[in-house]
């Protein structure tokens, strides 16, 4: 049993690991100073970021000694359970800043749109390790574009305009990896023209779509649906190099930045750490993301490589959205980011979803049965 624990700390990825833990510390220090700043402290999204921590770390632990392979066999039970999250927070959930994704138990809540996206990397693994040589068929193509549309349709129902894009992400960077032909591309430009405008008609309800439009030109309403962007800006701006100080931001303590410590935890970082400590959060991630990159590189194992370039995809497309709507780039949709925001769904969700990938490195370095792409 020691021998074999040994054998998988040699193999395991330290720098990923390094760099997660780096976030969460950090993600960590930031909410106790958030928490710590206001007149009257509370530290209660600190204690739930905490076990969330602990809760994570102990799953990948968990998912790091058990062979991956076992899962290319349950890409449709994957899908199955995430089909069922999906649907039962619609009847059983509870609402929370008017999206209906939250499971409570107790004064625990559970958003298991965070679970169904990595359950949907799996399942299209899954199915393109079945089915993909060099290039996507159509069939192939249809039937991952169908399985994509029903979670994001379901998603929609919530709303969750930004867990809808992650999930489209998933599936963009699975189909682009898997070969996707230039005549494939070009119809779906065109139905992704469509989709825009079918959702902003008849699934965007009103705040979203202010939210949305709001990052063109924030000034126009600044007291309403602008004024995120320009407290995130403002907060950012106001950071210098080197930042205030943990807790020793205005916009936050103040309040004037909402949701400081969950959407916009990238703001808050840049006011208290300033440029330079964005600059380590922004490496750190880089880290992560080239780390996981490299473990699918290095593998000739299909499923493998189709599944690290969809948790990229995942990951990416939190940072990039939650980075952006922070800066004004991007449209507010309320994605936190990844291991730093209070966010506990999120946060273990992504430790699950490292603790495959890992899993992946250490087994696959043992595996003679191997599968590739080229």
């Amino acid at each position: 049993m020691v021998r074999s624990w040994l054998v998988y700390l040699r193999k395991t990825d330290w720098f990923l690991i390094g760099a997660l833990f780096a976030l969460s510390a950090i993600g960590l220090l930031m909410i106790y100073g958030i928490g710590t700043s206001y007149e009257i402290s509370s530290l209660l999204q600190f204690r739930k970021q905490a076990i969330a921590v602990i809760l994570g770390i102990s799953a990948m632990i968990a998912l790091m000694a058990w062979d991956y392979r076992r899962l290319r066999s349950y890409g449709l039970v994957a899908y199955g359970v995430g089909l069922l999250l999906l649907v039962g927070v619609l009847i059983f959930g509870t609402e929370v800043r008017g999206t209906q994704g939250w499971f409570r138990i107790g004064t625990v809540g559970i958003q298991p749109v965070e679970i169904a996206k990595v359950l949907f990397a799996l399942f299209l693994a899954s199915y393109f390790y079945k089915q993909v040589h060099k290039r996507l068929d159509w069939i192939t193509f249809f039937g991952s574009f169908i399985a994509m549309v029903i979670y994001v349709g379901l998603i929609m129902l919530q709303p969750d305009f930004g867990s809808s894009m992650v999930i489209v992400g998933i599936w963009l960077a699975g189909i682009a990896f898997a070969g996707l032909r230039k005549r494939t591309w070009l119809l779906l430009i065109g139905a992704t023209l469509a989709a825009v405008y079918i959702a902003w008609s008849f699934f965007l309800v009103p705040y979203q779509q202010q939210r949305i439009t709001s990052f063109l030109n924030p000034e126009a309403d600044p007291l309403g649906a602008g004024y995120n962007v320009i407290q995130a800006q403002t907060a950012i701006g106001s950071g210098g190099w080197f930042g205030k100080g943990i807790g020793e931001g205005s916009q936050s303590r103040l309040r004037f930045l909402p949701e400081a410590s969950t959407d916009f935890m990238f703001a808050v970082m840049g006011e208290e750490l300033g440029f330079v400590g964005i600059a380590l959060i922004l490496i750190l991630f880089g880290v992560i993301l080239i780390r996981i990159l490299y473990i699918g590189y290095s593998s000739r194992d299909v499923f493998v490589q189709t599944y690290t370039v969809m948790i990229s995809g995942m990951f990416g497309m939190h940072i990039l959205v939650n980075a952006g709507m922070n800066m004004g780039i991007m449209p507010v949709t309320g994605i936190p980011l990844p291991f730093a925001s209070a966010a506990a769904s999120s946060l273990v969700a992504g430790y699950v979803a490292i603790g495959i990938v890992l899993n992946m490195r250490i087994s696959a370095r043992s595996a003679d049965h191997r599968d590739s792409f080229v």
